[in-house]
């Protein structure tokens, strides 16, 4: 990847790491359900106008949104309104790297690495390891918003099988769609669950300093996070191997502890940060792959005479196959 693909994929974890302060900004002013609705909605109004819907089956359309946005973001903002930390949302939410590989190999009989096997059981120790610190600290009241934010992670690891399936040219136009799906279900459980009033307050109060911090917070979410950071993203994942482009993605929780200890000086246990560390690093393990064994795989596709196709090449290599599959749909977050 030359330095400039390099640049841009930094650039992107620096967009989604901030995103949970933006997120944090937002729940101080609106109801849980009720932002997560407008979220989406901000994004299904052009994409029902202006953008074409892509050639994809309904279902994979359906069960993306329903993933990577119902379940992903409901859980998530719910955590985060329960008292989740900032900084440790956006470590725990990484649960999506191994759940996707889980339910890749369950769902697409994708076969799992003994390097993924161990990558996974490291993420999972992480994980456990960051819950059981939190039921010490205050039994249930703090246990349960890892647990929602573990299901939020589980929600985006559908979303990611949905969106490999649906194996869309248009990634960008798969994303806005997609969009379309959230809306209506979030803003039914808003009504319910979060009630009309703490709604209608949230309206009728949005010249007030929360409000405006919060319509900020939503701001940057929808055009920074999602349209820039998942735009670059797509295009990185266009020119280059999943396996290449995916490891800056854990830089986003480096950035998200670091953003919510400078901006909402929020502290975070050390045991916790290196059970991070951990998760991390499992993650990184489970989602690279040896070097002997990409140059393997690098020379194969060259061909004696270095022209046959990378896809061609690694044909015959299940590992270089869901790369190459999921290199065409963008990581989303």
């Amino acid at each position: 990847m030359p330095p400039r693909d390099r640049l841009l994929a930094a650039v992107v974890a620096l967009t989604w790491g901030l995103n949970f302060t933006a997120i944090h900004l937002s729940l101080e002013h609106f109801p849980p359900f009720f932002l997560a609705g407008l979220r989406f909605a901000v994004l299904a109004v052009p994409a029902l106008l202006l953008v074409p819907r892509p050639a994809v089956p309904w279902r994979w359309i359906l069960g993306y949104g329903l993933g990577f946005g119902i379940l992903q973001f409901a859980f998530l903002y719910l955590a985060m309104d329960a008292g989740m930390p900032t900084g440790l949302a956006s470590l725990v939410l990484q649960s999506s790297a191994p759940f996707t590989v889980v339910l890749g190999a369950v769902w697409l009989r994708e076969r799992l690495s003994a390097r993924q096997g161990v990558g996974i059981a490291l993420a999972v120790l992480g994980l456990a390891g960051i819950a059981v610190h939190r039921a010490e600290l205050g039994g249930s009241a703090t246990l349960l918003p890892v647990l929602l934010t573990l299901c939020g992670g589980l929600g985006w690891a559908f979303g990611n099988i949905c969106n490999r399936q649906a194996r869309s040219g248009s990634p960008l136009a798969l994303l806005m769609w997609m969009s379309v799906v959230p809306p209506l279900p979030m803003l039914g459980l808003a009504l319910v669950v979060d009630g009309p009033a703490a709604i209608g307050t949230s309206l009728t109060t949005l010249g007030s300093r929360t409000g405006l911090l919060a319509l900020a917070g939503l701001a940057y979410t929808v055009l920074v996070a999602t349209v820039l950071g998942t735009g670059l993203w797509t295009a990185l994942m266009s020119r280059h191997p999943s396996s290449t482009v995916a490891p800056f993605s854990m830089l986003v929780p480096v950035v998200g502890v670091a953003a919510s200890w400078l901006l909402l000086r929020e502290p975070t246990p050390v045991v916790e940060l290196a059970l991070g560390t951990l998760v991390v690093g499992g993650v990184l393990l489970g989602s690279s792959r040896p070097r002997r064994r990409a140059a393997l795989v690098g020379a194969s596709a060259a061909g004696p005479a270095g022209t046959g196709s990378p896809a061609e090449g690694a044909a015959d290599d299940p590992d270089a196959v869901g790369s190459a599959r999921t290199a065409e749909q963008p990581a989303v977050r």
